[in-house]
């Protein structure tokens, strides 16, 4: 219970860190703006994106987790009609398809996308997924995944599910699954190391999780007689499930270094999209795996889109430290920690 709430909390925290400096794509100019070391929330410059709000505000992401969030809460399960409903009653109107406009001061393609197709052209809710490789579902996600973590099979079944409402690309679909798959087994107990990566490929091969595989356990190859698994699986390849696996093995070892380790952003790439994230995520959340500020601060200072970078980061390493092993800065400085946090531990009484 407190591992899930860590990880719902420091979902919170890592979107809220990245308000007031996101995309900075020259870290110059970020230093210049926010100094050489990010260490709390900031409020946005003028002229720059989310102006006009304060520093520990969230952003539109932060938004729709806590929508998400009540309506697990209050439902006692995830419903995604009732989900759909609240975007379509709560979001909805205040948004009018373009960017710079809406809750948190900014709409991201994936939603922009949906509100088109929802409101714009009246399709109904399986119809609504556009083609954005970026990060938002992965990021309300995170409760589905604290909520269900003793669940796998449900993890996959309702993370892929809501994943669709924005975004359809199945590769997208799949390293987003994979993400909650990885986030509810650190709700479990597990730790980012690489051998969390072969637990998962275990639950592949008995059947128990949507991905396509052809090799036996510890990758043997297939043998005369297998049988054929072409239809087995919603997922071309497990190889989403493989990627915190080798970014673990490159976070613990020794030759491999990353210093300081914000500039893993520039290793794997600054932009938004989810194959630029991940890595960055899995290293940091793997390197920092006992030390939630240390993770969320350099997944901050290496600039970029770095709101989703800490966003996913805080909810991984949230649910290694747990609630207690979050500084209290960061709750405190929060806007509507209290209310938050009574829904994530309402959430977590659930498991």
């Amino acid at each position: 219970m407190d591992r899930a709430a860590g990880a719902i909390m420091g979902a919170f925290i890592g979107d809220a860190l990245g308000l007031g400096c996101h995309w900075y794509y020259n870290l110059d100019e970020q230093r210049r703006d926010h100094g050489p070391w990010i260490s709390d929330y900031t409020t946005p410059k003028p002229g720059r994106y989310h102006a006009g709000m304060q520093a520990g505000q969230s952003s539109q992401s932060g938004i729709i987790l806590e929508m998400l969030l009540r309506s697990i809460v209050d439902q006692g399960q995830y419903v995604e009609a009732d989900f759909t409903r609240m975007l379509d009653e709560e979001l909805f109107p205040q948004l009018d398809g373009t960017p710079a406009h809406g809750p948190g001061g900014y709409t991201s393609q994936s939603i922009r996308e949906a509100w088109r197709r929802r409101v714009e052209q009246q399709k109904s809710w399986h119809e609504t997924g556009g083609h954005a490789d970026t990060t938002e579902a992965a990021e309300r996600i995170i409760v589905l995944a604290a909520r269900y973590a003793k669940q796998p099979d449900r993890v996959a079944r309702f993370v892929s599910s809501n994943c669709l409402l924005t975004q359809a690309d199945e590769a997208i679909v799949a390293m987003t699954t994979a993400y909650g798959l990885v986030l509810s087994q650190l709700v479990d107990g597990e730790k980012l190391t690489p051998a969390l990566s072969g637990k998962l490929m275990g639950m592949v091969q008995n059947g128990e999780l949507p991905f396509h595989s052809v090799v036996r356990k510890g990758f043997a190859p297939p043998q005369p007689g297998d049988p054929d698994p072409s239809n087995i699986g919603r997922f071309s390849s497990p190889d989403a499930l493989l990627t915190p696996q080798f970014m673990a093995l490159a976070a613990l070892d020794p030759e491999i270094r990353i210093e300081p380790a914000w500039k893993v952003s520039i290793v794997y790439g600054m932009p938004c999209a989810i194959y630029h994230q991940l890595p960055a995520v899995y290293f940091l959340a793997s390197r920092f795996a006992d030390d939630f500020e240390s993770a969320v601060l350099h997944a901050i200072n290496g600039g970029g889109q770095n709101m989703a970078r800490a966003m996913l980061t805080g909810a991984l390493v949230g649910a290694q430290v747990g609630l207690e092993g979050i500084p209290q800065r960061f709750i405190d400085g929060l806007e509507n920690s209290r209310e938050r946090l009574t829904l994530a531990q309402k959430l977590s009484a659930q498991l």
